[in-house]
């Protein structure tokens, strides 16, 4: 609804550029991706914010249901920034259908339990966000959960200096999750949704990386 209104009221960036009509739907998937790179990155940064997140961060598994484990409120919160991505960017219609199909089939894809042939893997992380290269960011060591921020598109950790090609300790002994929930009982419906308000955010990732640096 928000693409529609945007294309008929000639709103956003790319209806002011008249880019043509191909150039325009790339543009429109790749600078919403970019939009939620720079949410998942505040998501860390932001206290408040990430009190929601780490209910994802606090899966003991990395596995496919990871990639549909969100707090409510993160939700709502992501659902209204990429309204106002669309609407600021003019994206097309059909960029914003295919940037949210996208966008759920790699959340599944790069949540998977699994590993790629070395030499697919090496090749197809200039692409997509992998499986091995998203599971560096649900390590428990704040230097790996704070790299690797990407979910479509693997290009903003490279440019913006984000990017980790491996895990310390090696992807077969990594701990994946949240320091201060690490129990199984955590991981409970009642508990993940009153987490945000439960002890205090700690140090949240991307201030501990700046604190050691």
């Amino acid at each position: 609804a928000v693409a529609m209104t945007a294309a008929g009221s000639g709103w956003g960036l790319l209806n002011a550029l008249a880019l043509p009509g191909w150039a325009a739907i790339a543009a429109g998937i790749a600078l919403l991706d970019l939009a939620i790179y720079f949410q998942h990155v505040m998501f860390h940064a932001v206290p408040a914010l990430w009190r929601l997140h780490r209910v994802h961060h606090a899966d003991l598994d990395f596995d496919v249901t990871t990639g549909a484990r969100f707090h409510p409120i993160e939700i709502l919160i992501s659902t209204a920034v990429k309204c106002a991505a669309i609407a600021a960017l003019g994206a097309p219609v059909i960029s914003v259908l295919v940037f949210e199909i996208l966008l759920n089939a790699t959340a599944m894809f790069n949540h998977a339990n699994a590993s790629l042939p070395q030499r697919l893997e090496r090749w197809l992380r200039w692409l997509v966000v992998t499986p091995d290269m998203h599971r560096v960011h649900h390590s428990v060591r704040y230097e790996e959960s704070s790299s690797n921020f990407g979910f479509n598109l693997p290009w903003w950790d490279r440019l913006f200096g984000t990017y980790r090609a491996q895990p310390r300790l090696g992807h077969a002994v990594m701990t994946i999750g949240v320091d201060a929930f690490r129990s199984s009982q955590e991981l409970r419906l009642d508990r993940l949704l009153v987490q945000p308000l439960r002890d205090t955010p700690g140090q949240y990732p991307i201030t501990r990386r700046q604190a050691a640096g």
